[in-house]
């Protein structure tokens, strides 16, 4: 099937490992996101599409845009699917005229991991991209973190002498935005916070505690990077160390006595509004106490007074009966 794409429309340029960096911008996200929240929420189905962008330097791979493209595949065989070139290829005339700078660079698909039938697609999507680079987006992240990997394909030579395969190299990737973007965003994340998501303090809490676990696991990745090439096993690379030197060179003196003076009064401040507030609930609560108490003794102070007024009731009543009954013996 011809792919009606011209010469121009094709992108040559190849990713290096540690070289490039793929940059995954919000708007990409939100369609990702919303494709699959429309096709294959609540099944085991992945949503499966078209990345759109263009290289920016030598090095950066800006995706901008994306769209969805439809796609199946056997759940119980992985090496039968099918993917809707046709409407690949009109999508892609649409966006053409829309932004004449965003080119096809890769695809993209829910995962969460890599599958058997990945490199199969990704050599189909070669037609329209000379070397085509693979990002998963996690719709439901477990790990604190990016929810996106990037992934391109290189060629395996084997020892033995069998022909080589295509297996997937990773690409350091991230999340970036234009500026017309980054106000969408934030106009999004405050709608978000008025309805009641984001403000509170228990959702504070949680991000503040999310984020230590991410400082924590990147510390993590650090030391057993560091433990690999003291022992040998990976190569000793010089501008990680350099980028780690500075990470260190950056960390404030903790034994300074302005920092410590510093961060001890505000500590202290921080602890008198918590003392405070725990004083004024501690009142407020005693307050409504004597209060509910002060009700409680009204309540029976009226209680006992209708019971009186029954009680008044039934003894005038019962006169007037013994009254009627000794006029009617009289007569």
């Amino acid at each position: 099937m011809s792919s009606n794409l011209t010469i121009l429309d094709k992108v040559d340029k190849k990713p290096v490992y540690g070289k490039t960096v793929v940059t995954v911008h919000p708007l990409v996200l939100l369609s990702v996101v919303d494709h699959f929240n429309r096709s294959c929420k609540g099944t085991k189905k992945r949503a499966v599409g078209v990345l759109l962008g263009q290289w920016k330097n030598n090095n950066v791979l800006d995706v901008s845009n994306s769209f969805a493209v439809p796609f199946e595949e056997d759940a119980k065989n992985p090496d039968v699917w099918f993917m809707d070139h046709d409407y690949l290829v009109e999508m892609y005339s649409m966006f053409r005229k829309v932004s004449a700078k965003e080119r096809i660079v890769g695809w993209y698909h829910t995962g969460p991991k890599l599958r058997s039938s990945d490199l199969k697609i990704h050599d189909l999507l070669t037609r329209y991209v000379a070397h085509p680079t693979l990002v998963i987006i996690d719709v439901y992240p477990k790990d604190i973190g990016l929810p996106t990997n990037a992934y391109f394909a290189v060629d395996e030579v084997h020892d033995d002498g069998s022909p080589p395969s295509k297996a997937f190299e990773h690409l350091a990737c991230e999340v970036g935005a234009e500026e017309v973007e980054e106000v969408g965003v934030e106009h999004l994340l405050r709608d978000i916070s008025r309805l009641g998501f984001s403000g509170s303090l228990t959702s504070q809490i949680q991000q503040q505690l999310s984020s230590m676990k991410g400082l924590a696991t990147h510390l993590e990745e650090i030391a057993e990077y560091l433990s690999l090439v003291v022992s040998g096993k990976l190569p000793l690379n010089h501008d990680i160390l350099a980028i780690l030197q500075d990470i260190f060179n950056l960390l404030p003196d903790l034994t300074a006595p302005d920092l410590s003076h510093s961060v001890t009064t505000i500590t202290s401040d921080q602890m008198l509004v918590v003392y405070l507030a725990s004083i004024l609930r501690a009142t407020i609560a005693l307050h409504n106490l004597i209060d509910n108490k002060i009700e409680n003794i009204e309540a029976e102070k009226k209680q006992g007074e209708k019971k009186e007024e029954e009680d008044k009731k039934k003894e005038e009543a019962e006169k007037k009966k013994e009254g009627a009954v000794e006029e009617e013996k009289k007569k």
